[in-house]
């Protein structure tokens, strides 16, 4: 099998370095809990084996091709962005009410310590959804294995291998990239669940997920 290796290495890794819709879902997931944020990061790249099956069999240039199914998916997906955001400035709200009536104005324990209930099926189950249906909806995603990924194959190999190789090593790469992101968040993730800090922190990133959905949608 002949493709371009090292030139697709250095675009997958700079693809990774700038932050995306994925890489807020994995981060704000890892937060809340390492278990979330580890199952956020393989629904993402869950989410880019689809793109990569679709393109080796030819529905993703089917749809890149028609504008109907293009904008679909967009829309599709600037619309759960723009719901992610909506759930965090929600959550903001509650936290920020919790801090007026004095309720959170003792420290507790961090999200998912030992005094609480343990729901990991549903931590898990929210974590994985999340990444998965924020890549699987994200028409960059599906761009970049059917017009990026393609441009570093050549012609004397089968270009189906070529994409199911590219494409997985772009999957084990993100893995490796996400758990090592949420190995860090982990680790000052106390922080997090300061009430004041964790009031800013969902603010933030629901507003930036709805300023990301509203930029999805306004992309031509």
């Amino acid at each position: 099998m002949s493709v371009d290796l090292l030139g697709f290495l250095g675009v997958v890794v700079l693809a990774y370095l700038v932050p995306g819709p994925d890489f807020l879902v994995v981060l704000r997931s890892a937060t809340e809990h390492p278990s979330k944020g580890r199952a956020a990061a393989i629904g993402a790249q869950a989410g880019l084996c689809v793109h990569m099956l679709a393109a080796a069999t030819g529905l993703s240039l089917i749809a890149a091709r028609s504008p109907l199914v293009y904008d679909a998916i967009k829309l599709l997906g600037a619309v759960y962005l723009v719901y992610l955001g909506v759930r965090a400035v929600l959550a903001a709200r509650r936290v920020g009410r919790e801090r007026t009536t004095g309720r959170q104005a003792a420290p507790g324990p961090a999200p998912g310590g030992p005094s609480e209930p343990d729901p990991a099926p549903d931590r898990w189950r929210s974590g994985f959804s999340q990444g998965f249906l924020t890549n699987v909806l994200n028409p960059k995603a599906a761009l970049f294995f059917v017009s990026i990924l393609p441009q570093f194959t050549h012609g004397s190999g089968s270009m189906t291998r070529q994409i199911f190789f590219l494409g997985t090593l772009d999957v084990v790469i993100g893995l490796v990239y996400w758990f090592a992101l949420v190995a860090l968040a982990t680790r000052v993730r106390a922080f997090f669940a300061r009430p004041a800090f964790r009031y800013r922190w969902d603010l933030t990133t629901g507003w930036l997920f709805i300023a990301m959905g509203i930029g999805v949608a306004a992309t031509a």
